[in-house]
């Protein structure tokens, strides 16, 4: 009986594995996209150019992969919000958007791929 239990959980944490942690679902996207300060100071933390916070960080980190697996391993309600930011980004701020780009796809190997998926296709 332990042993199978033991196997369920490490089934289970391989399975998690596989997804972004959703501690960050409920992270109020709103409040960032309105405060165009807040939203500079993530994307300068995101271009190096600024600090981070700790959420900031974590969100840069992943940044490439999610780029590079077009948000595989994000929830429905992660993919909403990165959508909801980067539309932000690429209306508020072009430029540093495609400074973005450059630095997490500086092959723009995923461009297309991505901008279908901020379009939501």
């Amino acid at each position: 009986m332990k042993g199978f239990i033991i196997i369920a959980c490490l089934i289970a944490a391989a399975f998690a594995a596989d997804k972004y942690n959703a501690k960050y679902d409920n992270f109020d996207v709103d409040t960032l996209i309105s405060n165009d300060r807040l939203l500079k100071a993530y994307i300068n933390c995101f271009l190096d150019k600024g600090r981070c916070t700790p959420e900031g960080a974590d969100f840069k980190k992943t940044l490439p992969e999610a780029v590079e697996t077009v948000c595989g391993k994000c929830s429905e309600k992660q993919k909403n919000n990165i959508r909801k930011v980067i539309r932000a980004i690429q209306q508020k701020h072009p430029k540093q958007w495609e400074e973005l780009v450059k630095k997490n796809d500086p092959t723009g190997q995923h461009r297309d791929t991505f901008d279908k998926f901020i379009q939501g296709s």
